[in-house]
Order: C-alpha cells, then sequence, then structure tokens
C-alpha cells in the first residue's frame, strides 16, 4: 500500500481491466437504474450476446426478489470465478485511474477510481466517520445485496464518493496531465451512455492526489470552510451508491466477527469507488419536489404555519417554501429554522402530519409536472430549491444526514458503468 495515503480513507488500488474485450459490450449501467423498464435490460441483453460482459456479473436490482435469485447469484459467482480462470483481467497494481465520463449533456465529469477503507466509513446519522452517508440509509435494503456480495471473489463499483473541493486541487490537474499518462481505455459507453477515457496516474501524480487530500483534511481548513469548531473532519461524503457502500460495510464487518483483527489484512477491508469533487462542473443537483394526495390543501398549509410558531405567508427572512394547488400559488415563510436546509423544514412537518391525516406523496422532478399533479383535486404540491453545493457538506456535519429525497444527480444514462473490478477474497 502507498503510504503516501495513510489514514486518508482513499487509496490506489489493485485494479482489474479486461485485456482484450469489446469494452462497449463489456461495460454496463449501474444495477439500480431502469428498474421499472425491462426493455432497457432487454435491449443491453441483446447488446451483449455472448461476449464477455460485467452484465454476467451483476444483478440487476429489478431481480433482487426474483423467485430464483438464488440461482442467479451463485451463477454471477461462478462467472466471475470463470472470468478469473480464463484470464480475462489484467491487474493493475497499486493503480489510481483518472477518468473523464461525457454525459448525455454533453458535459465531462472528472473521476478518480481507486478504493475507500470500510474502516473509515460510516452510515450511521450524526457519525465522525472521515466517510459518511448524505442520506438515511434503509437497513432492510443491505440483507439482499449481502446475498450478492459475501461469497463473491471479485467487486465491481457504481458507488460516487464526493469530495468538497472548490478550489479544484485534487482531481482537476490531472486534466491537463494526461499526456503523461498512459491511456488504458477510450470508447462509447452503450445505449446512449456517453463516452469514457481513463489514463493510469504516475507515481508523482499519485503523491500530488494525496498531498491535495491531506490538504484537505486539515483541521483550521475543515474550521475555516464549515465554521464548526472542533468537529470530527468529513473529507468524503456519498454521492451514488450508499446502499452498495453499506453492503460492503455489513461484509467487513461479518468477516471481523468471523476471524477477527485478522479481516484488517484481507481485502474486504476495502471498496472500489469513482472519487468526484463535488464542484465538478458537470456535476447538477437537481431539486426533488413533493406532491401530496388525498389532503385538504388549506388545511395543510394552516397546519404548516401552526408547526412551526412564527411561520408567516409570503417571502422572508428563513427558509421560503413554496406551494401551489388548484392552479393558486403561494409561498410560506419558517423564521430561524432549526436544520440548514428547506427541504428539512418541510419533510419534518410532513412526516409529523402524516401521523394523524394519512395522504400519499410523489416524489417529483420539474416545476409543470408539480403543477399539473397538484391541479387535481384534494392535491397539493411543494417547490423545494435546489441545494447548492457548498451545502451538501455542512449539512451532513450539522444535521447529521440530509432528509430523504433531497436532491438528484444526474439522469440514469449518465450513472457510473461498471467497468473497473477488484478482489475481495
Amino acid at each position: 500500500m502507498n503510504s503516501l495515503f495513510d489514514n486518508l480513507g482513499f487509496s490506489p488500488a489493485d485494479i482489474l481491466l479486461p485485456k482484450d474485450a469489446d469494452m462497449e459490450k463489456w461495460a454496463v449501467v449501474a444495477c439500480d437504474q431502469f428498474t421499472s423498464e425491462p426493455e432497457y435490460w432487454e435491449a443491453v441483453e441483446k447488446t451483449v450476446g455472448g461476449a464477455p460482459s460485467t452484465l454476467r456479473l451483476i444483478l440487476p436490482e429489478a431481480h433482487l426478489n426474483a423467485p430464483n435469485v438464488d440461482e442467479m447469484i451463485a451463477g454471477i459467482n461462478a462467472n466471475m470465478k470463470r472470468y478469473l480462470d480464463e484470464g480475462i483481467f489484467a491487474t493493475y497494481e497499486n493503480a489510481l485511474i483518472y477518468i473523464e465520463r461525457t454525459q448525455s449533456d454533453g458535459k465531462v465529469r472528472h473521476g478518480l477510481i481507486g478504493k475507500v477503507d470500510l474502516d473509515c466509513y460510516d452510515f450511521t446519522p450524526g457519525s465522525g466517520a472521515l466517510i459518511r452517508a448524505t442520506e438515511g440509509t434503509v437497513l432492510d435494503r443491505i440483507p439482499p445485496r449481502v446475498r450478492v456480495r459475501k461469497d463473491a471473489p471479485i467487486e465491481l463499483p457504481h458507488i460516487m464518493v464526493l469530495i468538497d473541493n472548490p478550489e479544484k486541487t485534487v482531481i482537476e490537474p490531472l486534466s491537463e496531465a494526461t499526456d503523461g499518462m498512459r491511456l488504458l481505455y477510450d470508447f462509447d459507453l452503450m445505449l446512449g451512455g456517453g463516452h469514457i477515457r481513463g489514463w493510469l496516474l504516475t507515481d508523482a501524480q499519485q503523491a500530488a492526489v494525496a498531498a491535495a487530500l491531506k490538504a484537505l483534511e486539515a483541521p483550521e481548513v475543515q474550521e475555516a470552510k464549515y465554521g464548526l469548531k472542533d468537529a470530527a473532519p468529513l473529507l468524503y461524503a456519498m454521492g451514488d451508491g450508499n446502499h452498495s457502500l453499506a453492503t460492503a460495510k455489513r461484509c467487513f464487518e461479518d468477516l471481523k466477527e468471523k476471524i477477527g483483527e485478522a479481516a484488517y489484512a484481507s481485502p474486504a477491508r476495502y471498496a472500489l469507488v469513482e472519487l468526484v469533487n463535488n464542484h465538478d462542473d458537470a456535476l447538477v443537483f437537481e431539486p426533488i419536489h413533493r406532491v401530496l394526495f388525498g389532503v385538504e390543501p388549506e388545511a395543510v398549509l394552516e397546519a404548516l404555519k401552526a408547526y412551526y410558531p412564527g411561520a408567516y405567508e409570503g417571502v422572508g427572512e428563513g427558509h421560503v417554501i413554496r406551494w401551489c394547488f388548484g392552479g393558486r400559488e403561494g409561498t410560506v415563510t419558517v423564521p430561524n429554522p432549526a436544520v440548514q436546509l428547506a427541504v428539512g423544514t418541510l419533510q419534518n412537518f410532513l412526516d409529523a402530519y402524516k401521523k394523524e391525516h394519512p395522504f400519499e406523496i410523489d416524489y417529483i422532478h420539474g416545476d409543470e409536472t408539480v403543477r399539473r399533479l397538484a391541479s387535481a383535486d384534494k392535491a397539493l404540491g411543494f417547490f423545494l430549491p435546489p441545494m447548492g453545493k457548498e451545502q451538501l457538506f455542512k449539512t451532513v456535519m450539522a444535521d447529521g444526514v440530509l432528509p430523504r429525497k433531497t436532491f438528484s444527480m444526474g439522469h440514469a444514462q449518465d450513472k457510473r458503468y461498471y467497468l473497473e473490478a477488484r478482489k475481495i477474497r
């Protein structure tokens, strides 16, 4: 292990890449995408055919509760072993891979493939770990994923971990230095996934990354950035794939119970991820609005104002919550909010209101869709402001985790594709 990365929670990894595969058939989108669109996965199957592919190494989440899921998992593990035995992979030892991902909107996202130390990660709300969840982790979503990972010889990540680096000192300098790197892959991703290129970092570039991460972690830097004195440093926050990382954590904890301290020397202590700067220009945080069904809109708005004494109609200082129903629109301002984000203020009220007034809720992208749905009888829409990128880390440090469904990060076809792998057994 590269000692420059000691105690940083992120480090180079022994990364597996296919030697001679048709890369467009090899790389497949994250398993939790297009779960309600079986035609997408049918198109993936048709594209891949009999070629080597990560499709044979993952379980689309649409199949997690299939009656033959155990048989499917056994087949995936057998395929992993077969690919290893047949020499499908080349190993890049102690490697970091710089990637440029051209998204469907034409913007280029910059990332860094390496491994995170699961001993530095905790998804418990309010944790002081170096790596933390940004939203609440649904515990009952972990056991089905554990069944997929626990006997797997390799892992393939769709996990994206964020750093808060507005100065762009960690990843972005690599974009000007690719001439000195070895190009590992350069190809179009299937079914409208855009394009991806990946380069192998030199030793000197790895050292520069380590130094830049150490600078981000410095207590004086953290205090100046977040205004929270003596707070435990937060260097990495989850972007995508939190339940996958939580699954890796659970498997590591199970291994510690089984073999004790020896687990710390196991490759299962780590998980392969893509590190992305929260301030990457291609990364867009889109708000997720709320529409309530089966309610009396005016009664809900009165209850909102009563729940927060001092709240009033109109725009003022505090959290401004916009609403619409029946062609009408307005605002409620909650002064002196107790949480960082307006979505937290609204969601705390909705959770309390629902205990005595059952209703249905949908989480919506796009203002016009909210207006259309809220025009129906007994419907009420709430518009939420976009979360500023500078708010993410401070909110997690101050409030523990974000409210559920706070923001969306990119469209389905722009999510991570399975490409790199790593041995975990």
